[in-house]
């Protein structure tokens, strides 16, 4: 007897539409013939899938079967892969190329990176860059055609955007659905393009735009100019532009977040006694109380004069104490340090520089 056809397609008695067309959309793919080509059973069995569906599929026609059972349908016809053939390409090919339509479309987004210094990052800057965009074609204002010309229906597809291609098989025939190759699934070309742009409405252009540098910026940061990206098409909006900052490096101040570190040398005349000596900060020069006994690779923090953050927030300038040894000495020079070293209670044993190293210092 032959089997049911809700138990051939595996699916319930109240299936909806969209569940016996997913149900044989899957069993399609998995028992043509094409693909099951060493399998003698797998025409029968297609071919019972496709009479299944073709009735199940029917309102009409299943409800006479629900009714009747198959007494009560037509006899099926002669076999024919392109029936259904929606539902055929759709299980090998994922649905039918759609038609492409002629409607606006929003601009691309550009990315250009700018290099800017630890200064501009800090206090906040205006940059002009320069940057090379699609434009709207002044010659045809973005339509793609010359006076008198415009957008005609594509004859290869007569405007459907598709092309169907059929070839017999030992199965029957098959039939493929493909994007009409001429106007690309628009369903209409273009006629008289224009001169300047070829008919795409669009051409390369440099613009200047101007970047505003927000205090506190890092490396980094992704800055958005709305607007400034490429022109739409059709109409369509304009995309933006963003622009990523990169922090150059600083001869003298090295970031670490909110925080900036820098060395500051001192004699050891200066590191004994403690002074006051000047810094650079990134407002300026100030003056700072170095203490009697500082040691070398101690750390001195100036708060509040490090870098802002984007809610203006400043972190501190944190200055690292190296202690610089004088490579020569005047007679007089040795004999003080020797009595401060007597008055220390050391037995110094002076040592006479490397002769290659004080013939260095002479070239240097």
């Amino acid at each position: 007897m032959p089997r049911d056809y809700y138990e051939v397609l595996n699916v319930p008695r109240d299936a909806s539409l969209e569940e016996i067309k997913a149900a044989y959309r899957r069993l399609a793919r998995e028992y043509h013939p094409d693909v099951r080509k060493d399998d003698p059973q797998a025409e029968e069995r297609f071919k019972e899938i496709n009479e299944a569906y073709q009735v199940l599929s029917d309102p009409q026609k299943r409800a006479e079967y629900d009714r009747l059972g198959r007494r009560g349908t037509p006899a099926p016809g002669p076999f024919d892969f392109r029936s259904p053939f929606e539902e055929l390409f759709e299980a090998f090919f994922g649905g039918a190329a759609p038609r492409q339509e002629r409607g606006p479309q929003r601009g691309a987004d550009l990315r250009y990176d700018l290099e800017v210094t630890l200064e501009e990052a800090a206090r906040g800057a205006e940059r002009s860059v320069e940057v090379t965009r699609l434009e709207t074609c002044p010659s045809c204002f973005g339509t793609g055609a010359e006076r008198g010309g415009g957008l005609r229906e594509c004859p290869s597809c007569a405007g459907s955007g598709q092309v169907r291609y059929s070839r017999r098989t030992a199965f029957g025939h098959f039939t493929q659905i493909t994007t009409c190759p001429r106007c690309g699934g628009e369903g209409t070309i273009l006629v008289n393009p224009c001169a300047r742009c070829g008919g795409a409405g669009r051409v390369e252009a440099q613009r200047t735009v101007t970047v505003r540098v927000p205090p506190g910026a890092e490396d980094g940061t992704t800055l958005r100019v709305p607007e400034e990206g490429e022109a739409g098409v059709h109409g369509g909006p304009r995309g933006d532009l963003y622009v990523v900052l990169h922090l150059s490096r600083h001869p003298v101040f090295h970031r670490k977040g909110r925080d900036l570190y820098a060395d500051l040398t001192v004699s050891m005349v200066q590191a004994a006694l403690g002074d006051e000596v000047e810094v650079p900060t990134l407002d300026g020069p100030e003056r700072v109380t170095l203490p009697a006994g500082v040691q070398p690779g101690e750390v001195l923090t100036l708060k509040g004069r490090g870098m802002p953050d984007l809610q203006g927030r400043r972190g501190d300038l944190h200055f690292r104490v190296r202690v610089e040894i004088p490579r020569q000495l005047t007679g007089e020079q040795r004999r003080l340090l020797l009595e401060l070293a007597r008055t220390m209670g050391l037995d110094v044993k002076p040592q006479r520089r490397k002769f290659s190293d004080r013939v260095k210092d002479l070239l240097s």
